[in-house]
């Protein structure tokens, strides 16, 4: 049997929910928005329920939260030291050699990290921030609504999108709860979102996640923190505190718009962060792409070698306000020096994204993964044209 998506009926005046199966299908990772048509969801989700409180919201976060899970990450650690005054006569060989090397004190300690996900097909893969798995996690225990836990092993992560992908231990063959993709590009600014997670560790007081709500604030913004990558994010005012991350922004169709990834706080203390209501999600139609290629491969290599220095124009070009960024160097036998850069070109659009200085130049570039094809369109002696450049990897 395969649950394929929420099948929403009307009796007695009362929309309720349930799960539509029929036949196994295809062995698609995750089920998008296209499952359902639009407009009969949104007919569904906006019918009046007489005589209650529910509205769309409250029908969504009832649809959603069984499918948000929290995580408890286990990272087991040895330190090794000496004793800080060794150092002032184990420097000396004659020292050693009447006394023998200096001891070495070992010392194991575990460090807990927590966050959030969402299970995104009945086979118990789930979504979330790589910065909540880590580098090395030793035990990765997922807990789902009902107080449920699951060991789950890494399918794959990737540091520079910040996105993990999961799966579930399960002893005996289970069916669990997901959540439907969207589209990201078509999020409109202002409409309402939900934001699910599990905020300080809350989930584990009655195995339920957080619910905030808010509106969309922006879209298409990008920045870097702290070596990670985040392109083309959601800006919303739903709250959004430490321990949320990897949970996910939904929207009123109960559609998973974003991965709730980032936030700008002020309010700070040994817990973690609170929300000032700046709040960021990664678009999920960048995490359909990474979390593909993960289960696919179980990496992404970001290694890469590109070959150029860039420059901003107004260094070049002072009081002449143009987009772009001009090459200033090209290593010879890159990539770029292959592709037919020189210096003095100006980069104008990776991809077709229109660049407006060096920043934006280099935030692309460094998304890139070894193999892509990069289109390259440049000025040079006032004619514009395109080059394609071949992401190289880095040597050693």
């Amino acid at each position: 049997m395969r649950c394929s998506r929420y099948r929403w009926t009307l009796i007695g005046g009362l929309l309720i929910f349930g799960l539509n199966c029929s036949g196994s299908g295809g062995q698609k990772l995750y089920e998008d928005s296209s499952g359902l048509p639009a407009d009969t969801l949104r007919s569904l989700l906006s019918a009046t329920l007489s005589g209650t409180r529910a509205n769309a919201i409250t029908r969504v976060v009832s649809l959603c939260s069984p499918a948000v899970v929290g995580i408890t990450v286990t990272d087991e650690r040895e330190v090794v030291y000496r004793d800080p005054f060794s150092s002032w006569f184990f420097d000396d060989p004659i020292f050693r050699f009447f006394f023998g090397e200096p001891r070495e004190y070992r010392r194991r300690y575990t460090i807990r990290n927590l966050g959030s996900g969402f299970l995104i097909s009945p086979e118990g893969y789930v979504v979330t921030n790589q910065h909540v798995i880590g580098d090395n996690p030793t035990r990765i225990t997922v807990t789902l609504v009902g107080g449920e836990h699951y060991e789950a092993e890494l399918v794959g992560a990737d540091p520079v999108s910040d996105i993990a992908l999961l799966k579930l231990r399960a002893s005996k063959a289970r069916r669990f709860p997901y959540l439907r993709l969207g589209n990201s590009d078509s999020v409109l600014v202002g409409e309402w979102v939900i934001a699910f997670g599990n905020p300080f560790g809350l989930f584990d007081l009655n195995a339920k996640p957080t619910v905030t709500v808010g509106v969309v604030s922006n879209t298409g913004v990008n920045f870097r923190q702290q070596g990670r990558i985040y392109r083309g994010m959601i800006q919303t005012d739903a709250a959004i505190s430490s321990g949320n991350s990897g949970g996910p922004l939904v929207n009123t169709l109960g559609e998973v718009i974003g991965v709730n990834a980032a936030i700008i706080s002020t309010a700070q203390s040994w817990q973690g962060a609170g929300s000032i209501g700046i709040g960021f999600a990664i678009p999920i139609n960048r995490v359909k792409s990474i979390i593909e290629r993960l289960q696919s491969e179980g990496t992404i290599e970001r290694a890469i070698d590109i070959g150029i220095r860039l420059g901003d124009l107004e260094q070049y070009e002072p009081g002449q306000r143009q987009y772009g960024a001009i090459v200033v160097s090209v290593r010879r036998g890159s990539p770029a020096d292959r592709a037919g850069l020189e210096p003095g070109d100006i980069i104008t659009a990776i991809d077709g994204i229109r660049i407006r200085d060096r920043n934006d130049a280099e935030l692309l570039l460094s998304d890139s993964m070894v193999g892509q094809r990069l289109r390259l369109t440049i000025r040079r002696n006032g004619t514009e044209r395109t080059v394609e450049l071949t992401v190289g990897k880095r040597s050693p």
